[in-house]
């Protein structure tokens, strides 16, 4: 009797960045991936991340692909080299696990999806949100209805966005897509889209842009409605101040209070009383094995490309309101 044994598929990481160590360690978590190399453009770096995996470091991420053929590539690239990297990864029959936001622009976007669905390869855009025990506890409890009927949903976050550690890349429009709302509020526009299974509707916007590096936005407040009807804001600030990410949920039984990655709060009319969610592996194992299921049985992963589109079309709209003033409909 003959058996089969499965390879496990190989794994490129373009960018060594912060965000790789995140992504390698999931990989050697995962008896169904193996690393085989990392590329940066500044090699010194790539070789740094090489040598603690124990993979090859590569400056060019196109050289990487022909030489390496990876049966994965995951891109943490800023986002201006989204579009590119991808498709030229799906062309050369790559699946793809591609950081958020998924590109500069809808554009952009459908250019990838175009590519990806000509070469036949899966693609996994990394919205962790949909991946962190606190959030999947407080989506079980709304969907539970225990709570009563959703009302409404208050997001808030803020942090230095312009501290000296963050790369330039990221204050600059043409390389970012755009300042605090672009990186974080899309984590945001994601979280309450998921949480709700309900689209973005409508938006509207505020801005302001006092940053002390780079043309980007540093602060901004959203209006929007989803296609249920439930509104919800989002603020968030770049500027000094206390730390805080804190998704506030408001029913007609209760309220959740969620601190992503941190803890999840429940009222039933009282006191908030701590909410212990079910222990699972981190967010980035939890796509990688999406990701995988998504390879083996041949269809889309649970978060879609055409899902991480729709988040950049509510960005889009919410660029447009805050520049002319006018609620936009999507």
């Amino acid at each position: 009797m003959s058996s089969t044994v499965t390879m496990p598929y190989k794994v490129a990481v373009l960018g060594a960045g912060a965000i790789a160590k995140s992504h390698f360690d999931a990989i050697a978590k995962s008896d169904s991936y193996t690393a085989c190399a990392v590329a940066d453009i500044h090699l010194p770096r790539a070789e740094d991340v090489a040598s603690t995996y124990g993979i090859r470091a590569y400056q060019d991420y196109r050289e990487l692909i022909v030489t390496e053929r990876p049966d994965v590539v995951a891109i943490a690239l800023p986002h201006f080299l989204h579009k590119d990297a991808a498709i030229f990864a799906a062309e050369h029959g790559c699946h793809l696990m591609l950081e958020k936001p998924m590109a500069l622009n809808v554009a952009e976007c459908d250019a990838i999806i175009e590519a990806v669905r000509k070469a036949g390869v899966r693609m996994l855009v990394g919205h962790t949100q949909h991946y962190i025990a606190e959030n999947i506890q407080a989506k079980r409890i709304l969907s539970s209805g225990e709570l009563g009927e959703l009302v409404m949903i208050h997001d808030a976050r803020h942090l230095n966005y312009f501290q000296d550690s963050r790369p330039q890349w990221f204050l600059e429009k043409d390389k970012s897509g755009g300042g605090i709302l672009a990186n974080l509020g899309t984590h945001s526009i994601d979280k309450i889209q998921w949480l709700t299974d309900s689209a973005v509707h409508k938006v509207s916007a505020s801005t302001t842009h006092f940053g002390r590096r780079g043309d980007v936005e540093g602060s901004g407040i959203i209006y929007l409605e989803l296609a249920s009807g439930i509104p919800a804001t989002i603020v968030q600030s770049g500027y000094l101040g206390a730390n805080r990410n804190e998704t506030e949920i408001i029913c007609t039984g209760g309220m959740l209070k969620l601190l992503t990655g941190s803890s999840l709060w429940i009222s039933r009319g009282g006191p908030y009383e701590q909410v212990a969610p079910e222990p699972i592996p981190s967010s980035f194992e939890l796509q990688y094995a999406d990701l995988l299921e998504a390879i083996q049985a041949q269809h889309d992963p649970s978060c879609t490309p055409e899902y991480a589109r729709g988040v950049i079309v509510a960005l889009e709209a919410v660029y447009r309101a805050a520049e002319t003033g006018v609620e936009q409909f999507l």
